[in-house]
């Protein structure tokens, strides 16, 4: 164990690559740069001693971000499109919601209008919104465009997608996003005023991929280790997703090293598109042989905070290999049972395939700098990467394990926790459902 764990704490492998996402700039999906990741990225696995390594592409609806604006009867506002939102001009009484609670839709008119939904999920309020299940409430209610406030002051406009709740890549009114500040003012001096939203975007014909390598024994059974390389084209995508492309490759430098105590194969998986849609990895998944996924091991956003935090999805065998690796290293690692319906695991881990979604352990309360400009290399460390490298390394290791059964549910036992959990209302309010059952 001692080669590979001093090498582990010791490398810059990972980093490196990190480097070198960042540094792509612009990794938007569909983009020149999401594809220069992919590529990276294929090779650091093929340079980490996995097989086989490739990107298989596939197809993608583009989206690429114009010109927006706010315009209201004393000001222009800044503001950033968010993307697979249509474009459009659209000049409307302005409406501000505040958190854009269900039953502040259902308690107020917005037909005709123009919505004002800040990001923030209130602590009393008993599970998280995501932003296109605010988005959907405006659609459904009559809305003509939709502003996004960030919670979080600072200056910084979020984005993220709204593409269309009926499966369609593209949304059903123009959306942007703005600061905490300016949303703030939006909703202080022209709520109830006439104000312009206009986005300029364009649709292209575009082509993503998946970066896939392949470590272990060749067999039937295998594991999944994965994380995203596309990031939003306004920021370096540092933490999300450059950390967790990162730790994978380092992740699978270390599997290299230990490559005869791997019972069952890895698949490396670097995906392109999650941030409009989970594309690659639902591509991914509708190919595969779901009974011979043993687990997922997604890794998204992880260098937040020092500590891994594991979302198990109430599989008690995984919770139990996480507290194993704990122990046998004197380390903490947190677990929470709770469903997760994003990042690319989830394709998976609905139709009953265990699988971990790894983040990291903060006290922030929603995305923090993601999704916005200051998502930068300078607000991670190297030795989290590292720490956490040899943790994952660990665990892969370990559910890998001859001994190691991990059953798989059935689909309908996944759709009850996402009702115990109060999650299968946001989900079918915005197309997520996979389930034709109720």
């Amino acid at each position: 164990m001692a080669d590979w764990l001093s090498e582990t704490f010791r490398s810059e492998f990972g980093w490196d690559h990190l480097e070198t996402l960042v540094d792509i700039g612009n990794r938007m999906a569909g983009q020149a740069g999401e594809m220069e990741g992919l590529e990276a990225t294929r090779d650091a696995l093929a340079d980490a001693g996995a097989r086989d390594a490739r990107v298989e592409r596939f197809d993608l609806q583009g989206w690429v971000r114009g010109d927006s604006g706010i315009e209201t009867p004393e000001t222009t506002e800044e503001s950033i499109a968010l993307p697979r939102s249509p474009a459009g001009a659209e000049t409307a009484e302005l409406v501000d919601l505040g958190a854009a609670l269900p039953e502040e839709y259902e308690s107020t008119d917005v037909e005709g209008k123009i919505v004002v939904a800040s990001s923030m999920v209130p602590e009393y309020f008993p599970r998280y919104i995501h932003r296109t299940e605010k988005y959907q409430y405006a659609v459904e209610g009559g809305a003509v465009a939709f502003v996004y406030a960030n919670h979080v002051p600072g200056q910084l406009p979020p984005t993220g997608s709204v593409g269309g709740s009926d499966g369609s890549p593209i949304g059903d009114i123009p959306a942007v996003g703005v600061s905490s500040e300016t949303g703030a003012r939006l909703g202080r001096r022209f709520d109830g005023e006439e104000v312009t939203v206009t986005v300029d975007c364009e649709t292209p014909d575009a082509e993503s991929g998946n970066a896939v390598a392949e470590l272990g024994p060749d067999t039937e059974e295998y594991i999944i280790l994965s994380s995203h390389v596309d990031a939003h084209d306004i920021a370096e995508g540092a933490r999300d997703n450059g950390a967790g492309t990162a730790t994978i490759v380092e992740v699978a430098r270390a599997l290299a090293a230990r490559e005869d105590e791997l019972d069952t194969r890895v698949k490396c998986i670097g995906y392109g598109a999650e941030e409009v849609g989970l594309v690659g990895s639902e591509l991914e998944s509708e190919n595969a042989d779901l009974d011979s996924i043993k687990t997922v091991v997604n890794v998204d956003s992880n260098m937040g905070g020092r500590t891994l935090e594991l979302a198990t999805h109430r599989f008690d065998e995984l919770e139990n290999a996480a507290q194993r690796v704990s122990e046998r290293f004197d380390h903490p690692v947190s677990t929470v049972p709770r469903m997760v319906p994003h990042s690319d695991h989830w394709p998976f881990v609905r139709w009953g395939v265990p699988g971990y979604m790894v983040s990291s352990n903060s006290e922030e309360r929603g995305r923090g700098w993601g999704h916005t400009s200051a998502d930068t290399l300078d607000k991670l460390e190297s030795r989290t990467l590292r720490e956490q490298s040899i943790l994952l390394t660990e665990l892969v290791v370990d559910v890998a394990g001859a001994d190691v059964e991990i059953p798989h549910e059935e689909p309908a036992t996944m759709a009850t926790y996402l009702k115990e959990e109060d999650q299968a209302t946001g989900m079918k309010k915005t197309g997520g459902w996979p389930y034709d059952f109720e």
